[in-house]
């Protein structure tokens, strides 16, 4: 028999023997133990968290699909415009409904085609995903960037420029989102469309873009103006100020580095959010309208042939679901790989 204080010496005694679950440091070229930056801890943390890596997965697989639409709708053969009811008048009973199983699912139509109009499902999902997706997208990038902008001057200049962004964040939070986005839908469309032309998909993804960004970034704002007030009094700012540092050089390489871990947070929530308010906007008839693929006018059209095709809600509904939850759980999985100490 081996005393355990036998296999301990023997343990520290062989070159390269550890104990078990315990990892070597790393090491440099010359042999000297090399520390890990904040990211690589932080990725090191992610990693271990298996929820937020297949999660992070099949978001990733969301946005790849939602780029490659049209490669993979040249694959299919099909495409999300062409009125395949009017050219086989087989697929359509005389209600207008799919007169195959389960909405007309086979192996021409993997999720089945639209009644009324025969067009193929699965080439309108990914299109759908594709338009919601880039639009939701575009609005979180303009969001972070002004709210990054305006919340960390807020924070470090302070004084009049603190109030008056202030009372803007105030003023804009009044209003209530989803009400003011649909009461202003119209009247930014209206700006670049004269009264009684038809609107372009572009112009009206404009206007998509431009109203959740006008009222999307003041949470952010808010955010990390409370973190950057409290940064400024600690002693490594007071030395960069001591030392001659600029403001911008303070707020670039002091502030900045600082708040990364909310900023993230926060995209990562953000985004299904733009993503569910875009396809509310064009379900109520104010956003993306008829013929480009859109995810909420896919949810529009079922909620209009549910009872006599209740399959039509199937993919687009499950679509939706999966995006918004593997992304909250996404943002979740970032929050504690930066923060470990703040658990679920």
């Amino acid at each position: 028999m081996t005393s355990p204080s036998q296999t301990s010496a023997a343990t520290s005694a062989t070159p390269g023997l550890a104990p078990k679950g315990l990892k070597k440091e790393k090491k440099g070229k010359g042999g000297e133990l090399v520390g890990r930056s904040p990211g690589q801890l932080m990725w090191a943390r992610f990693r271990r968290d298996r929820t937020g890596m297949i999660c992070g997965i099949i978001v990733l697989a969301f946005f790849v699909i939602a780029a490659l639409a049209p490669v993979i709708a040249s694959l299919y053969g099909k495409d999300p415009y062409t009125l395949y009811g009017s050219d086989n008048p087989g697929l359509l009973d005389e209600f207008g409904y799919p007169m195959g199983a389960n909405g007309g699912i086979s192996g021409d139509f993997w999720f089945g085609i639209e009644p009324s109009l025969g067009r193929d499902l699965f080439t309108q999902l990914l299109y759908g995903l594709r338009t919601s997706l880039g639009i939701s997208l575009a609005v979180t990038i303009l969001v972070v960037i002004t709210g990054t902008v305006l919340g960390v001057t807020a924070g470090y200049i302070g004084g009049k420029t603190d109030y008056w962004v202030g009372r803007v964040i105030d003023f804009l939070l009044a209003f209530p989102s989803q009400l003011t986005f649909v009461a202003f839908m119209p009247v930014v469309v209206a700006v670049f469309v004269a009264p009684g032309d038809e609107t372009p998909t572009y112009i009206r993804a404009i206007a998509l873009i431009l109203v959740q960004w006008a009222l999307g970034w003041m949470g952010l704002a808010r955010l990390l103006r409370g973190q950057v007030l409290s940064l400024r009094e600690r002693d490594f700012v007071e030395a960069a100020r001591i030392t001659g540092a600029s403001p911008w050089r303070i707020i670039t390489k002091e502030l900045l580095p600082n708040v990364v871990t909310p900023i993230l947070v926060q995209s990562t929530y953000m985004l299904p959010l733009f993503v569910t308010a875009e396809a509310g906007l064009s379900y109520l008839g104010v956003g993306i309208m008829e013929p480009t693929p859109d995810w909420g006018r896919l949810f529009h059209t079922a909620g209009m042939v549910y009872e006599n095709d209740p399959t039509f809600l199937l993919f687009p509904g499950a679509a939706m679901v999966i995006f918004v939850l593997c992304f909250n759980l996404l943002g979740d999985s970032v929050r504690d790989a930066f923060d470990p100490k703040s658990g679920r």
